[in-house]
């Protein structure tokens, strides 16, 4: 196929996979809503959470209905939160970078899928301050099971980092070393400071990312969740300062900034790690 046909098929995967992404958005936000709440995430349909009446079909299109509508229901006029068209953009655009990383591989559904999920953890631990096990507890399995296709199908083009020949034995290490960090570091914090430092939900959603990612994977997340997070806190601190506010302890909810650092890794792991490697003189 020349090349200049290859790159039309190309821009128009790229446009369905971001069509596709808002759809699968406009759904997580139906899960962002009701899973924390333990409501079917299947019935009954898209409703407003105001006045109750079922949104039609054509006032529930990703991102434009938002817009054309004005952000407020079609029916009592109450005004829809920007988290919508956001959690629905966002999808979206992962979704083509994906693609547009990984191409028509057997990688590109798979971490779209992990994507997606990774987007539904970061709005419901900011919204309910939890991480849903409906993510983590199949997310697990799941890593593990890509770990071994990869043995025997490496050109799949999933991200486990390590030598090719032992990926398993890696996403079994990063699930152990993913979950066992974070809790050792829970543990420490209560035993020294008297309060918990992480959730129990972020321990199992490093180790699904560990069995997606690897040991090098899971240390290359917390480096990057630690230093977004560290970041964050910072200008917080700094803000509160300014308005002549008293600095506390807060917790802040880490799945986000666990999330973000398996997006990056996901998107440009491969490339840090093998960066990282070179820099060492070590063979990647």
């Amino acid at each position: 196929m020349p090349q200049y046909d290859t790159q039309i098929l190309n821009t128009l995967i790229a446009i369905i996979s971001f069509i596709i992404g808002a759809m699968v958005g406009s759904f997580l936000n139906v899960c962002v809503y009701r899973l924390p709440k333990g409501e079917s995430i299947v019935k009954p349909r898209s409703r407003c959470p105001k006045c109750e009446t079922s949104i039609a079909w054509y006032d529930n299109l990703p991102i434009v209905s938002w817009l054309l509508l004005g952000a407020k229901c079609r029916n009592c006029k109450t005004p829809i939160s920007w988290q919508y068209p956001l959690v629905e953009a966002i999808t979206a655009v992962l979704f083509s970078a994906v693609f547009l990383q990984y191409g028509l591989t057997l990688a590109t559904p798979v971490y779209m899928l992990l994507a997606a999920a990774l987007v539904l953890v970061t709005f419901v631990d900011l919204t309910d301050w939890t991480i849903p096990n409906e993510v983590t507890y199949p997310g697990i399995p799941l890593g593990l099971a890509c770990a071994v296709v990869t043995m025997f199908y490496p050109a799949s083009g999933l991200v486990v980092f390590g030598p090719p020949s032992v990926p398993i034995f890696s996403a079994l290490l990063g699930v152990l070393i993913g979950g066992g960090i974070l809790y050792l570091l829970d543990k420490a914090a209560l035993a020294v400071l008297g309060k918990r430092g992480m959730g129990f939900g972020d321990v199992k959603l490093l180790a699904m990312l560990g069995a997606f990612f690897g040991w090098p994977g899971v240390l290359m997340i917390m480096a990057i969740a630690a230093f977004a997070g560290a970041g964050l806190g910072y200008t917080l601190i700094l803000l509160q300062r300014s308005k002549g506010g008293e600095e506390g302890g807060h917790y802040i909810p880490f799945g986000p900034y666990l999330s973000f650092g398996g997006v990056v890794v996901m998107l440009f792991g491969q490339w840090i790690y093998t960066t990282w490697m070179s820099s060492m003189n070590l063979q990647p």
